[in-house]
């Protein structure tokens, strides 16, 4: 099997990292974009090959990963999160990398040989699947009126419906966990070919 890379795009809570984990278990290495740049906030830089100069440390927090982001691709191109998080797993055959942003992003993994994963979910089940995970990040979104703003202010910053259009897969996960880990082992037979 040729070696794979395969990014994963979605709103908040549409299960992008549930299908990362899945991608896990079928011997991929498993990675954020956002986490190179928590390694860069925190210092923890050892693992790169490389790392671009930035005058920037803070806490991890969402306003800081996305100050941070901006500055990086600023300077670095539209493509740096995906070349630090390849670098950093570049022991990896093949490498999932979870919340895709940006058609930058896509365009390198595409460069790459790559494919994207629109995974996406109704509101009302994207909501519910916030409220049962409770995650710090998630804190201000209290209602599904919350998500909704959150979806419109991300679509601003983001642009994230442009990246469904150039999905080499989308995925609806409105099922079991098990019909979703079923799309996904199809996902990979299909690429394995």
């Amino acid at each position: 099997m040729e070696a794979l890379i395969i990014g994963i795009a979605g709103k908040i809570a549409a299960g992008k990292t549930t299908v990362a984990k899945f991608l896990e278990e079928l011997g991929f290495c498993r990675i954020s974009c956002s986490e190179p740049l928590v390694d860069i906030l925190t210092g923890n830089i050892s693992p790169y090959s490389w790392v671009p100069e930035v005058d920037f440390k803070g806490e991890p927090t969402r306003e800081n990963l996305i100050k941070l982001g901006r500055l990086l691709k600023e300077k670095y191109g539209e493509d740096i999160l995906i070349r630090l998080a390849v670098d950093k797993l570049r022991h990896c055959e093949n490498i999932a990398i979870d919340g895709v942003r940006s058609i930058g992003e896509v365009e390198a993994i595409k460069k790459m040989g790559g494919s994207l994963i629109y995974v996406e979910a109704k509101p009302e089940i994207r909501f519910e699947r916030l409220k049962l995970r409770g995650a710090e990040k998630d804190k201000g979104i209290n209602s599904l009126e919350d998500l909704l703003k959150f979806d419109e202010w991300e679509e601003s910053l983001y642009k994230t419906s442009e990246l469904k259009k150039v999905a080499d897969f989308i995925i609806v996960n409105e099922g079991s966990l098990e019909e979703l880990k079923k799309e996904v082992e199809e996902i990979v037979r299909s690429l394995s070919k």
